[in-house]
């Protein structure tokens, strides 16, 4: 026990006394070193008359100062016998050391425990609080269970249930202040355990130790309280019933009538209330009887409308795995296209003899149990079967078409733009069934409870990476674009209006293609997984998930395939300007695409490639440098080893990059780009003839310091480079002559 030198109260020399030591005695530890004699000979008067222990050695660090050590040492002596206690004085901290381990010291008297006055202040105060808290707990609760013992039992129900309800109440009362009680002693816990939970390297000292048995304690105190119930004498067998089954409550009726006939068969002198609240007891098991007849005849009821629902969206579900497990390339002939009919037809004759309930019937029958939940559940049910329905009428009728064409003879008759029309809606409709198939058999299912112990995980929580904005994409399609595209059936030449309406949603097969990379990527990681293989299963796909994830990019092109068949076979028809205005938004949606693909694999350029402007123009090229040094140019190298650079073309600077190997597979299979090279657009002049070859041209900062001689693949390509690097430096001086002409007016006014 340490005595601070700040703490002229005796309480403050009190340190916790541990339960366990306090029958070996206590060692006593005053700091006085910067203390004078009389405040030193208050301090042991009182620990020798009033500490409340076994007290076995008192030691004392005596003042420093050198007049208090002398004055300590000779009134020591003379009033040594005072103090009833044995008493050691020191001179420093060292001959602490040999009476008491470091260990066994805090801090401030060179020992290695933690010990803070004040936090021992909250902690005993907080628990000298609890524990007079949970003992008037237990006084109160002893008369409450005096009181309980000693109550007379009524004769009637009426005072049984107010007497049941009054302690009832009571005891709630008790239940919540024990649950208060019990909360102030978890946070005293948190806040003894607060250095533990601060450094979990560090342990409780005994004082803290002491104080956790000591919560603990009182825990175990009120767990017999916390359990308080009412003696069940004091309750009317009828008052449980709430407790009990409905054939439980049945046989304790059934048995308390039958008490009640036998008690008026032995008895003369028997008051009719008995009789009467026999019949009372027996209408009232009668009704209830009734009531749980018509309760099994509902929920019997419920059962059976949950296995219908369940019976249609099974029979849904099967049916959207059989229509995206349709191989349409097979449907292509005659025999291919009559056997996908069959299997349609067949599959639809199960609907006919398993669902011939509509939902108007449903309301009918049962109309007595249906809730909200109910209706929702079932108007989602019929709805997602209409759906269904409606698709396989469209691929019904587009199967007959297949199968009606193979048997008609050839003929040799222009194309026409119905063929091609045909051909664009029939893919179409194909298209939204294997994004709707892929959502559903494998993102759907990522979200699966039951599938997620098949999920490795280097997959989990990875559906954006894999499936990108797929969902976007086949909302697009399914809900927009399929339905447009259909009004223009009977008018296929007009159809370029339609992609043109639609272009700016288009965009979003660029953040598709954006993503790829990283989705082909991961797939490699999980191909093989338990879940992939799982998914393709229930679907029964021939293809892996990867041919699936390459139709949206597929799709992107075949519409400019298709833009060309149909202006092929439009000519000056209406609506030729639109579907070339179409062919070239497409085009461009193409080649932004592929622009930016390459933009994102440059490396070690260390500016914003967005403060460059919009890309125009992206290639390979052969390079010769030339750099001015004073008088002398000087080739990078020989004039006849170029240097092979990919060059990037925007509004505001030319970038010069090194094509890097190309490595992995698929999408991974891509360039990559090491940036050595920036010029300026506003800086640079062209020449676009240069000496030894037709396909050369020129780049070159203003004062010649640097000239890059450019080679292109061929002289096409030089003249389309040419073209737009002069427009761009034209529109550059014209915007320089229109500052000049602002300038000239601010000087002239």
């Amino acid at each position: 026990m340490h005595a601070n030198t700040e703490d002229s109260m005796v309480s403050g020399i009190y340190c916790p006394l541990l339960l366990s030591a306090a029958g070996v005695g206590f060692i006593v530890v005053i700091d006085r070193r910067r203390d004078r004699w009389t405040c030193l000979k208050g301090t042991l008067l009182r620990i020798s008359g009033w500490f409340p222990a076994n007290l076995r050695l008192v030691l004392v660090l005596r003042p420093s100062a050198i007049l208090q050590r002398t004055l300590s040492d000779v009134f020591f002596k003379l009033h040594k016998d005072d103090f009833k206690v044995p008493v050691i004085m020191l001179s420093s901290l060292a001959d602490l050391h040999f009476y008491i381990e470091r260990s066994q010291l805090t801090q401030e008297l060179g020992g290695s425990q933690y010990y803070c006055h004040k936090t021992w202040i909250s902690h005993r105060t907080d628990l000298e609080s609890f524990a007079a808290l949970v003992k008037r707990m237990a006084e109160r609760l002893q008369v409450f269970g005096r009181e309980l013992a000693e109550t007379e039992l009524p004769n009637n129900l009426l005072t049984a249930s107010n007497l049941l309800n009054a302690q009832t109440s009571r005891k709630d009362s008790f239940k919540e202040e024990m649950a208060g009680a019990l909360s102030q002693g978890r946070r005293l816990l948190e806040n003894i355990r607060e250095p533990v939970r601060r450094d979990p390297d560090s342990s409780l000292n005994p004082d803290q130790l002491e104080n956790l048995a000591t919560v603990f304690f009182f825990f175990l105190s009120l767990r017999p309280l916390n359990n308080l119930s009412l003696p069940i004498t004091l309750v009317p067998p009828l008052l449980l019933t709430q407790f009990l089954s409905p054939q439980e409550v049945l046989d304790r009726v059934r048995s308390v009538v039958a008490e009640g006939h036998c008690l008026i068969d032995s008895s003369q002198n028997v008051d009719n209330t008995v009789a009467v609240k026999c019949d009372e007891l027996q209408r009232v098991r009668e009704n209830l009887t009734q009531e749980l007849k018509d309760k099994r005849t509902m929920l019997t009821q419920a059962m059976e409308l949950h296995r219908r629902l369940e019976m249609v969206c099974k029979w849904c579900d099967d049916g959207i795995y059989m229509l995206a497990s349709q191989p349409l390339d097979k449907c292509q002939s005659q025999e291919g296209a009559e056997s996908a009919l069959s299997e349609l037809e067949c599959y639809l004759e199960t609907a006919n003899e398993k669902q011939q309930w509509e939902i108007s019937t449903v309301w009918l029958e049962y109309e007595n149990i249906l809730n909200n939940e109910l209706r929702e559940q079932v108007k989602r049910a019929f709805e997602k079967k209409a759906s269904l329905q409606e698709m396989f009428e469209r691929r019904r009728v587009s199967l007959k078409k297949l199968a009606a064409k193979q048997t008609r003879p050839v003929q040799p008759v222009a194309p026409r733009p119905e063929h091609v029309m045909n051909e664009l809606l029939e893919t179409e409709r194909a298209y939204v069934e294997e994004l709707m198939c892929v959502l559903q058999g494998y993102a759907a299912e990522m979200d699966n409870p039951s599938m997620a112990p098949l999920i490795p995980a280097a997959l989990q929580n990875k559906k954006d990476v894999l499936f990108g904005n797929m969902q976007e994409i086949y909302n697009f399609h399914k809900r927009i674009f399929l339905k447009e595209l259909e009004t223009y059936t009977d008018c296929p030449e007009l159809v370029g209006r339609c992609f043109l309406d639609w272009m700016g949603e288009l965009q979003i097969y660029e953040k598709y293609c954006h993503n790829k990379p990283r989705s082909e990527s991961l797939w490699r990681q999980c191909s093989d997984c338990t879940f992939i293989q799982e998914c393709q299963k229930k679907l029964e796909h021939k293809l892996g998930l990867d041919s699936y994830l390459l139709k949206p990019v597929q799709r992107i092109t075949k519409y400019q395939l298709l833009l060309k068949e149909m202006i092929k076979y439009s000519k000056g028809c209406e609506g030729s300007v639109e579907l070339q205005a179409a062919l070239s938004s497409i085009l461009g949606i193409l080649k932004a695409v592929n622009d930016s693909m390459h933009l994102i694999a440059i490396t070690g350029y260390e500016g914003n490639l967005g403060d460059l402007g919009r890309l125009l123009m992206q290639g390979s090229f052969s390079v010769w440098a030339e750099h001015k040094r004073g008088h002398v140019k000087v080739m990078e190298l020989a004039r006849f080893k170029p240097m092979q650079r990919h060059l990037f073309l925007h509004q505001k600077a030319l970038l010069f990059c090194k094509r890097r190997e190309e490595s992995g597979e698929g999408y991974e299979k891509a360039p990559s780009y090491s940036f050595k090279q920036e010029l300026s657009m506003a800086a640079i002049g062209i020449t676009e003839h240069a000496k030894g070859d037709s396909k050369k041209f020129e780049v070159w900062s203003r004062s010649r310091d640097e000239v890059y001689t450019v080679q292109a693949v061929s002289e096409e390509v030089k003249t389309i480079w040419v073209t737009e690097i002069r427009k761009l430096l034209t529109g550059q001086l014209e915007a320089c002559k229109g500052m000049d002409l602002v300038l000239d007016w601010f000087v002239n006014k």
